[in-house]
C-alpha cells in the first residue's frame, strides 16, 4: 500500500488559494493583452480614416480626464486631430 500525505484543512485552503490567486493574475494578463490588442487595432484604423480620428479622437477627450492620462495621449490626440483635418 502507498502511503499518502494528509493534508489539514489549512494546507488545503492555502492551496486553493493560490490557485485562485494564479488564476486571477492570468484573467487579468489576458484581460490586459485583449485591450492592448484592440487599442492597436482601433488606433492604427483611426490614423487612416479621418471619420475614424475624429470619433476616437472625441471620445478620448469625453472619456480620459485625469492629468497623467492627458499627458501619455497628447501626441496621439495630435495625430488624430491632423488625420482629422485632412479629410
Amino acid at each position: 500500500m502507498g502511503c499518502r500525505i494528509v493534508r489539514t484543512i489549512d494546507q488545503q485552503i492555502a492551496e486553493a488559494t493560490a490557485k485562485l490567486a494564479r488564476l486571477k493574475t492570468r484573467a487579468k494578463a489576458n484581460d490586459t493583452r485583449r485591450k492592448i490588442i484592440t487599442g492597436s487595432v482601433v488606433i492604427s484604423d483611426a490614423l487612416k480614416d479621418p471619420a475614424a480620428a475624429r470619433a476616437l479622437a472625441a471620445l478620448l477627450r469625453r472619456t480620459v480626464t485625469r492629468d497623467v492620462d492627458l499627458k501619455e495621449v497628447a501626441s496621439l490626440l495630435a495625430e488624430l486631430d491632423a488625420k482629422a483635418g485632412k479629410a
